[in-house]
């Protein structure tokens, strides 16, 4: 199935393109349009809306992944100025490639990442990751963007998984830095951000490669987590609720078979759903799916 444009974060008054090829669905992302720009913090745009502080940033992996991704970090939290994260989406260029120094890339912006958040919080930084994701985009830069809120957010765990943080050393020379979800109060309402969700148990890949069996383990990742974040087992807040996902598709002819179960299985009537084509931080897994419940 061709790609027939290219996904948009609008982050206030701008559009950010992130190199992700949109199969069906929206092909703009609307969680923060309405939020006013407040400034630059070194590479990111900065960007308010009530409560939020978001933070937008792409830059060239000059002169590696892995110190673009370090700096990048560090910048980012430099601009939180009291705030705590409650969602980092990060678009990483070939992410499952091998750099100069053979190193996959993915493994190169995990240990960038970590060890930023090291510096700057301590050997305790796993309390405080949030929710947050890594895809493999078409682009040649890193975007990274953020959302961060005044009051403490609350960052979940999947019983079903083992945190990421807390890989063992055979997924590379520093485990990702995310929790599986973060609930976040606002004056506008809570926030319920799931991060990337895949066909992980534990630690290990389920069904390699056979994305039907993927996408019922992703599917059952998905109810627990929501279990856990308190909205049930159907991501519902009740009434009111606004929900977003973004379906990422490592094989795009794998669409329309993804879609069709999603729609009897997850999605309801109302729902803003975007199907990317993007490769996804292990080269076995197929199929990804993130949610955001307002």
């Amino acid at each position: 199935m061709p790609a027939v444009s290219g996904l948009a974060i609008a982050v206030g008054p701008e559009l950010i393109a992130v190199g992700l090829p949109v199969l069906a669905g929206e092909a703009t992302d609307q969680l923060f349009h309405s939020a006013v720009p407040v400034g630059r913090m070194g590479e990111f745009a900065l960007f308010q809306l009530n409560d939020w502080l978001l933070g937008a940033a792409t830059v060239p992996l000059a002169p590696t992944l892995e110190a673009v991704t370090h700096q990048l970090y560090l910048c980012l939290f430099s601009a939180l100025d009291g705030r705590h994260l409650a969602r980092i989406w990060n678009y990483v260029p070939a992410i499952n490639a091998s750099g100069a120094d053979g190193l996959e890339n993915y493994r190169a912006f995990c240990r960038g990442r970590s060890l930023a958040f090291e510096k700057i919080y301590g050997t305790g930084f796993k309390a405080l990751l949030p929710a947050g994701s890594a895809v493999g985009s078409k682009s040649s830069e890193l975007t990274v963007i953020f959302a961060a809120c005044t009051a403490r957010p609350r960052h979940v765990e999947n019983p079903l998984q083992l945190p990421a943080a807390d890989y063992p050393a055979a997924y590379g020379p520093r485990p990702p830095s995310f929790a599986r979800a973060t609930v976040a109060a606002a004056a506008t309402g809570a926030r319920v951000f799931i991060s990337g969700t895949a066909a992980i148990r534990g630690h290990a890949t389920v069904a390699p490669d056979d994305t039907a069996t993927q996408l019922t383990c992703t599917l059952e990742n998905l109810r627990t987590i929501s279990l856990a974040c308190d909205l049930g087992t159907a991501l519902d807040g009740g009434a009111r609720t606004e929900r977003h996902f973004k379906v990422y598709v490592r094989h795009p002819g794998e669409q329309p078979l993804i879609a069709a179960r999603l729609s009897t299985d997850l999605l309801r009537a109302g729902d803003h759903v975007a199907y990317l084509h993007a490769d996804i931080c292990r080269a076995d897994l197929n199929v990804e799916i993130e949610v955001t419940v307002f």
